[in-house]
């Protein structure tokens, strides 16, 4: 689905900034980023997925301050050459991705963020993402919702039914313009409290082109995921 000339792709300078520092709350404080499957930790897998893509000039890997020394231990085990830096993560979402873009190069025109808990992200899934963020400046991946979604009061009392056609589950990565991405945390109130990139160009009244993503690029949330992340790469690797 590419939508820019394989040359404009080539003659962008990209910045992938991949996100793994949360507290992991929702797995009992257990590291999610250092759990493995194929031989390989979480956030290996995801590093991995853009040091073999050709469009992406470099990474740089926000964690916890505690996770640095881990994290150095694998690019260096991994061979991760596109990794820049590692950076320290922020107290919010929207602050630690500012920390990784901050590191990003002087030549960076568009920054790829991606949750270092996605480690299925596919080649596909980047390009086509990245070659909408080239033609409209922002781009994100994201699914069709397969449920039924209802919209409840604070009592759980149904108000209304979206149609269905109209919802996507919002993945990562989601692909912006630097400059327009910097511009919108500088004049867009408490962007700092956003917890979702695409919220921050909403708000900034910047339209963002949604690409078909994959079902099978699922984050690592519970102990569950990690078994459904390990059959899902078996299946590919048959």
């Amino acid at each position: 689905m590419f939508v820019v000339c394989e040359e404009k792709m080539m003659n962008t300078f990209v910045s992938a900034v991949i996100v793994a520092a949360g507290n992991s709350s929702r797995m009992g404080g257990v590291n999610k980023q250092f759990l493995e499957f194929g031989n390989m930790p979480v956030i290996a897998h995801s590093i991995k997925a853009f040091q073999d893509n050709k469009y992406i000039d470099e990474i740089i890997v926000v964690t916890r301050e505690s996770d640095i020394p881990e994290i150095e231990s694998i690019i260096k085990k991994f061979n991760f050459s596109k990794v820049k830096s590692i950076t320290m993560g922020g107290e919010t979402r929207q602050k630690s991705v500012l920390n990784g873009i901050g590191c990003c190069s002087a030549e960076t025109s568009f920054v790829a963020i991606h949750d270092g808990a996605r480690p299925l992200v596919t080649e596909t899934v980047i390009n086509n993402t990245l070659s909408a963020a080239v033609k409209y400046n922002a781009a994100a991946t994201g699914i069709k919702v397969v449920d039924t979604i209802k919209c409840v009061d604070k009592n759980n009392i149904i108000q209304s039914t979206p149609e269905r056609d109209t919802l996507r589950a919002v993945q990562t990565p989601q692909i912006f313009s630097k400059d327009i991405y910097l511009n919108a945390v500088d004049n867009v109130k408490n962007s700092k409290y956003f917890t979702d990139d695409c919220k921050l160009m909403e708000t900034f009244g910047v339209n963002v082109k949604i690409v078909d993503g994959d079902y099978e690029n699922i984050k690592i949330t519970t102990s569950t995921d990690i078994i459904i992340a390990e059959a899902l790469f078996e299946k590919r690797s048959k």
